[in-house]
């Protein structure tokens, strides 16, 4: 009897044990899959995430695109009457010319007189220079005097109201093509810079012609010019470039360095900046 009642108790000590085993691998699975149902959402949200963040990132990318190109027009020179309108007319390095016009209404603040020889009466326009081309201007007629010639400063700042009596004269007396040739439109002269002086030989002020250039002070200023920050604006051979006849009567004042530079590389001030077709 005793071993029957050993070994029953045995018996239900193993149902026992197997049970809490059972129970215990029950509750294990339950736990995993409590923890696996409860891994999927925070893997949704963080892909989720992920998508927010880079629609955020389109979003501002094409904001920023939209700021640049705002920028770009902002920049970009704007046109009139199918002209590129300078949006910088008090540079020395500015380029008008045919395609390029001066703002409406633009006039140099600092214009004053250099101390050289004028054809013009006192207190004509045509003596105006802005001061940096006008103080170029008295060391360029030093220099020439040094060397013994005699120039004559003919005409340099010109009104948009003056260039367009001038255009208009030449149209009527000389016809349009003659006038597209030597006289600018208002609006696309050099002279409204500021910038400019047509010079000439004292001795033949009244003739600004291209026979200046077998003047000796026509040769002079071809050689001699930028060393004093002027070029021959409208050089011989270049008309298809500047769009005017040759002028050897025509200084521009651009600055010492970027005037030997053209003068070195004979060019113009199109071919410089690379405005021209």
């Amino acid at each position: 009897m005793k071993k029957i009642a050993i070994l029953f108790i045995l018996m239900v000590s193993v149902l026992l044990i197997s049970c809490q085993q059972e129970s215990y691998s029950t509750e294990k699975q339950d736990k995993r899959n409590y923890q696996s149902d409860h891994k999927k959402e925070p893997e949704i949200v963080e892909v989720n995430a992920e998508v927010e963040e880079e629609t955020d990132e389109e979003e501002m990318s094409e904001q920023d695109t939209a700021n640049e190109s705002e920028q770009t027009d902002d920049t970009v020179e704007q046109e009139e009457d199918g002209l590129k309108v300078i949006d910088d007319p008090k540079s020395v390095e500015l380029v008008v010319n045919k395609q390029r016009k001066l703002p409406d209404g633009y006039e140099p603040d600092d214009l004053v007189e250099a101390n050289v020889s004028y054809y013009a009466a006192e207190g004509d326009p045509k003596r105006l220079l802005r001061q940096v081309a006008a103080n170029a201007l008295e060391e360029l007629f030093q220099a020439a005097e040094t060397d013994g010639l005699d120039l004559v400063a003919v005409s340099g700042y010109r009104s948009y109201q003056r260039q367009k009596q001038i255009y208009e004269n030449n149209v009527a007396t000389k016809g349009q093509e003659h006038a597209d040739k030597f006289s600018a439109k208002p609006g696309t002269s050099e002279h409204q810079t500021g910038l400019a002086m047509d010079v000439a030989s004292a001795a033949l002020v009244a003739v600004l012609e291209q026979s200046f250039i077998e003047t000796d002070e026509g040769k002079w200023l071809e050689e001699n010019a930028h060393k004093h920050g002027f070029i021959i604006r409208y050089p011989e051979g270049k008309e298809d470039i500047t769009g005017y006849s040759y002028e050897p009567w025509h200084l521009r004042y651009v600055g010492e360095d970027m005037a030997t530079e053209i003068y070195q590389a004979q060019t113009t001030l199109e071919e410089y900046f690379g405005l021209y077709p």
